[in-house]
């Protein structure tokens, strides 16, 4: 006779089959799917939010919870399993708090939303992505209230427990505020004293792109047996993790921003393979929240990537593949480039100076939506305000404005702020990888990400969810939470440290 703990298991392991077949038609969506599925994918996509959503609040799954946590009172569990018994009453509370038929319009406008945006965005047409914004807007203020009701939390904080469990908006409003108070000077600074980017004349074919990128996620050691790279409108990585979906895009006239994008979902795809496989379709085999997930892509992507270890590799790949070469394709003109910091108006291709007000941007607004005070018809203006005050930047035009991201079109409010408080938490990381090993930056100036895949697996991808939050987890890897004071040293040392030009 099966155990409580035993049955939720099992249920739970048919759950993330069905949440991983919605994650692979997702990915499909953005990068395979011909434009006339769209209405079918979004009704498939509606149909399996809603069996998930009635499979978390089966009436004897409460009955469950309450016989097997009487259980872990005991010695009956060991810590994995407490761990995740502790994230299955996490689900299944956020998924009791909204009603079926709110989970499917969530779903259904999402999917609607963000078909229409690849169209709108091209077109620069924000006047027809509106109404789809507002219906998504309007949903998700429904679900939060209704989340922020039974959780007794604030609406927004319901939303950010949904990305990072623990976390609520007055703790990250104290990281911003620290952030928003010394960046604007420190990006002035810096674009006062660096050195102009050196021009790189040559182009760099799509397909030559795609060899580079695939050979630099073999040197971070992705397995391409469980894993592919593909090409859409946003990189992302989607999948499951015996399956993990990278995709990036490619321009001929910029070959590193390919590439870098490359490396960021790369990041988040160890991760995710790197995830206890014992626990694969459990719920504490799952990343420790997005801020975490995110703290492995910008560690590949800003820590080491842009670090002149690194480009000591990639300029003698670049030369081995696509037969540049020359000052702007040697370490220093590289370092021009990758570590120029500019006013720049696109989110995706922002330096690490300038990445955290673009993300202390859409949080307030995000926020300000959410509460009523923005209405979605005056994002554009508002979205041109918060640029000009943060990055001293005039906005063109909606495509390169408030329509640059696929976030909010399906629904993630409450997601943008984990981007930052994930680059703060790779300096952190990566400041404690350099001290654990010795010649890193040997490795790194070879191509060998081994020794630092290895350490972080252990340290971090392994551990799932057996912690109950990432700054519990940063603290059992570097001895404290996460600590500010490290990015802004990281900052200042990279940027304003000789120029620029020394790690």
């Amino acid at each position: 006779m099966t155990t409580a703990y035993e049955q939720l298991c099992g249920r739970f392991a048919r759950l993330a089959n069905l949440n991983g077949a919605a994650a692979v038609l997702h990915w499909d969506a953005a990068a395979m799917m011909p434009s006339g599925g769209a209405g079918a994918r979004a009704e498939q996509l509606a149909t399996l939010s809603l069996l998930a959503h009635e499979m978390l609040c089966q009436a004897e799954l409460a009955d469950l919870l309450d016989q097997a946590e009487g259980d872990s009172d005991g010695d009956v569990l060991g810590p994995w399993e407490r761990a995740n018994l502790r994230e299955m009453r996490r689900k299944w509370s956020h998924a009791t708090a909204l009603p079926g038929d709110l989970v499917a319009a969530l779903s259904r406008a999402g999917s609607a939303c963000e078909m229409v945006w690849r169209r709108a965005r091209e077109a620069d047409d924000f006047a027809s992505l509106a109404p789809h914004l507002g219906e998504v807007v309007q949903l998700v203020r429904q679900g939060a209230a209704a989340k922020g009701q039974a959780f007794g939390c604030a609406p927004y904080d319901a939303l950010l427990s949904q990305y990072e469990p623990g976390l609520g908006a007055a703790e990250i409003d104290r990281h911003f505020d620290a952030l928003a108070a010394f960046l604007p000077g420190l990006l002035g600074r810096v674009v006062a004293s660096q050195p102009a980017p050196m021009p790189a004349p040559e182009r760099i074919s799509a397909r030559l792109q795609e060899t580079l990128s695939r050979r630099l996620l073999d040197a971070l050691g992705f397995d391409f047996e469980h894993g592919r790279l593909d090409v859409s409108l946003h990189p992302f990585t989607g999948g499951v993790a015996d399956d993990v979906r990278l995709t990036t895009r490619y321009d001929e006239a910029d070959a590193l921003g390919s590439l870098y994008p490359a490396l960021h979902e790369g990041g988040h795809g160890m991760y995710e393979r790197g995830l206890p496989p014992e626990w694969r379709r459990q719920p504490v085999g799952q990343a420790m929240g997005m801020a975490m997930h995110e703290s492995q892509s910008l560690l590949v992507e800003m820590q080491v990537s842009r670090g002149d270890a690194f480009l000591q590799y990639l300029a003698a790949l670049l030369q081995d593949v696509a037969g540049v070469s020359g000052p702007a394709w040697e370490v220093e003109g590289l370092v021009s480039r990758v570590r120029h910091v500019a006013r720049s108006l696109i989110r995706v291709e922002a330096d690490e100076v300038t990445y955290p007000l673009h993300i202390i941007h859409r949080y307030r607004l995000e926020r300000a939506m959410l509460a009523g005070d923005l209405a979605v018809a005056d994002l554009p203006g508002a979205w041109r305000e918060g640029m000009k005050a943060l990055l001293d930047i005039e906005v063109p035009n909606d495509r390169d404005g408030c329509m640059q991201d696929i976030h909010w079109m399906d629904g993630a409010f409450g997601y943008f702020p984990t981007y930052t408080l994930g680059a703060m938490a790779a300096a952190q990381l990566f400041q404690t990888a350099e001290q654990a090993l010795p010649d890193l930056p040997a490795d790194l100036a070879r191509g060998d990400f081994s020794r630092l895949m290895a350490w972080l697996r252990e340290t971090v991808h392994s551990q799932g969810r057996l912690h109950g939050s990432a700054d519990d987890l940063l603290t059992a890897v570097t001895g404290a939470p996460l600590d500010g004071a490290i990015f802004r040293s990281h900052l200042e040392k990279r940027y304003l440290g000789a120029q620029g030009i020394s790690q």
